[in-house]
């Protein structure tokens, strides 16, 4: 079964207690991208930790959306407040305006918020006005600006796009440049929403943009949309003048939120200042005050308290409408007692395990997350990123841009050793992908332990006693060599040139990429998603590639990537000293492509302590597992032995 998106809303049963920086789905911490899961989910039956199946009532969900990002420093600045300190999960980005480049430079370096397109075709304020991208003259006033309002204004009378001859070829034309503009300069760029009306104000705008939508796979949050998806607006309980007042009545707006029910809050933080206090528009004098009320309310301390008092999960809109497909164990004949069983063993072995979500014929049939973990909270990968790296490694292949046998130096002959040996120059891209560098040790934590090095210099000037592809050595800097090769052709970093290719189209927000000294994402490890982003990850393989019915990657690469193409061996031993027979061990069963094979006809993406996104093709069945447990043959034996048999 393929994956294709549900407009059921199925949702964790557990409640959202936020803290300074972010908010989490209890009884876990904090978390900074929330997202929708089942209704239906296993819960602790006793203190001795027995599983079984029990339904309750989610608390009331609430995107809190804050717009006009990239209007003034003041929103740029109070818009990242309002995300990294407190309650808002959507930043709203307008490219047209004068702080646009600050905006996205911002936003480049807070990769993990989740960003929409607002798209513009007004300029509303007196003091400050903003022009179109193209040329638009039925759109635009006397000085070339864009109108002030959509609908006619007592106060601006025959300034609005209504009572004027608009053409719809001319904002479609504008739209498509203001979406291009954001996705050159803000690549996590996940949805569309409108200022002011301008995605929605007639039917024939509305029916293009949900073509613009489509062409760019990126989701508008219209009226039609949340509606289907059941999320109703909500806005202040008055009185809201002051900031003390605001934050009274979002309490109580909150105090009115029905459990199980999902909402949109919309409001414009930003500062009381110099720059704010000289914007304004007949009618709404007091911008700066009332702005600053917002970013007051969204990051205050009374205000997270009531979050979770309510038990109001804080949502986003990418997650929701991109969710994978839930069913039940049952539905997709997966046995539950097999699952119970898992879990008690887990517990009975003390393993620390964070999270469990199963995936049987493309939908989640049970899903869990334990101690301070949740499922709106991403989790370090640890090497699960070096799937995700040689993912990106397969898009460029597929685009021309390189080849598996390409060689290593041909990308960097600034940083070449004095002397290149015969083994260095036959160093290829596909050695680096199956760990078959040739170095007789890993040397990523000798090069990394010493300062001011450049990595890929270091890593080039490294002894390779081995002839290349003939001895495998894990080697996490071979993967970040991948990286560096990749920011090498396409001039973008990693998880950028990922965002279009695989994160847009499965629905992946709220990424964070660690990188090395010279700025290139480090590929190797340093990648953090949720829980449910790794599924989405196993689901694509899975599916070879494919997803809502378009082949993102070809069919052979997939084969070729999760294929034994070398013999393999745990981290950090040799062949010689081994102590275990293949057939006991998950580490001696083939490498691939940054992937591990795995027994029962399987393979995995494996991170250190326990993360694992395993697929298991004969079962149509995928297992993510985040955990911080060292002995991972005895966190993968347990999986054999109780999940295995599940699926029937």
């Amino acid at each position: 079964m393929r994956h294709t998106p549900s407009p059921t809303l199925n949702i964790s049963p557990y409640p959202v207690y936020p803290t300074e920086k972010f908010a989490i789905l209890m009884p876990l911490n904090p978390s900074a991208m929330p997202h929708f899961l089942k209704t239906l989910s296993f819960l602790l039956a006793s203190l001795l930790a027995t599983f079984t199946y029990a339904q309750e009532l989610p608390g009331p969900r609430l995107i809190v959306r804050g717009d006009d990002m990239g209007s003034s420093r003041s929103a740029n600045l109070a818009s990242i407040e309002s995300f990294v300190n407190g309650i808002e999960t959507s930043i709203e980005l307008m490219v047209v305006t004068p702080w646009f480049p600050e905006a996205a430079q911002l936003l480049r370096k807070h990769t993990g918020i989740d960003v929409g397109l607002h798209l513009v075709l007004t300029s509303e304020w007196d003091g400050i006005k903003w022009r179109p991208l193209t040329a638009c003259p039925s759109l635009i006033d006397a000085d070339g600006y864009f109108l002030p309002m959509i609908w006619p204004n007592k106060d601006y009378p025959g300034l609005a796009i209504t009572e004027n001859d608009w053409k719809l070829e001319e904002i479609e034309r504008e739209f498509r440049a203001q979406i291009e503009l954001a996705l050159k300069h803000v690549p996590q760029v996940s949805h569309l929403s409108g200022h002011m009306g301008s995605t929605g104000f007639d039917p024939e705008v509305a029916n293009m943009v949900s073509k613009l939508a489509e062409e760019y796979d990126l989701p508008v949050m219209s009226r039609e949309v949340m509606e289907e998806l059941g999320v109703a607006g909500v806005r202040y309980e008055d009185p809201k003048e002051t900031s003390s007042e605001k934050e009274a009545s979002f309490i109580r707006m909150l105090e009115k939120l029905e459990a199980g029910k999902s909402y949109q809050f919309v409001d414009h933080p930003s500062y009381d200042n110099v720059e704010m206090q000289g914007v304004s528009h007949i009618g709404y004098e007091d911008v700066a005050i009332d702005r600053q009320g917002v970013t007051d309310t969204w990051t205050s301390d009374k205000v997270k308290e009531a979050v979770a008092n309510h038990r109001v999960q804080l949502v986003d809109f990418i997650s929701l409408i991109k969710a994978l497909p839930r069913s039940d164990p049952e539905a997709e004949k997966v046995r539950p007692e097999a699952i119970s069983d898992y879990l008690q063993a887990v517990q009975t072995a003390e393993q620390d395990l964070h999270s469990l979500m199963i995936l049987r014929n493309g939908k989640v049939v049970f899903e869990r997350w334990f101690g301070e973990h949740a499922a709106n909270k991403s989790h370090a990968l640890f090497s699960v990123s070096k799937t995700f790296t040689a993912t990106a490694i397969g898009f460029a292949v597929q685009e021309g841009l390189l080849k598996v046998s390409d060689k290593v130096i041909s990308f960097f002959p600034d940083k070449l050793p004095n002397e290149i040996t015969p083994n260095l120059e036959a160093l290829e891209i596909r050695h680096l992908l199956t760990m078959t560098v040739g170095h007789d040790v890993d040397p990523t934590r000798v090069l990394r332990e010493q300062s001011g090095l450049d990595w890929v210099e270091a890593f080039l000037a490294f002894p390779i006693e081995h002839k290349p592809g003939t001895q495998y050595v894990y080697n996490s800097l071979a993967t970040y060599m991948l990286s560096a090769i990749l920011n090498k052709v396409t001039g973008e970093r990693l998880l950028d040139y990922l965002q279009p290719r695989l994160f847009r189209p499965l629905g992946i927000v709220g990424a964070t990429w660690d990188e090395s000294p010279q700025g290139i994402q480090v590929g190797g490890w340093g990648l953090q998603v949720k829980t449910e982003d790794m599924a989405k990850l196993g689901q694509f393989y899975l599916q070879k590639g494919e997803w809502n019915g378009k082949q993102l990657l070809p069919v052979a690469w997939i084969e070729e990537a999760s294929s034994a193409q070398v013999p393999s061996l745990p981290a950090g031993q040799k062949r010689e000293n081994l102590k275990v027979e293949a057939k006991d061990s998950d580490w001696l069963q083939g490498y691939g492509y940054q992937l591990w094979r795995s027994r029962n006809n399987s393979y995995r993406a494996d991170g250190a302590n326990g993360q694992f996104v395993l697929i298991l093709p004969e079962k149509n069945a995928v297992i993510v597992t985040t955990a911080h447990i060292q002995n991972m043959q005895a966190e993968l034996n347990l999986i054999w032995e109780h999940l295995l048999p599940a699926f029937e």
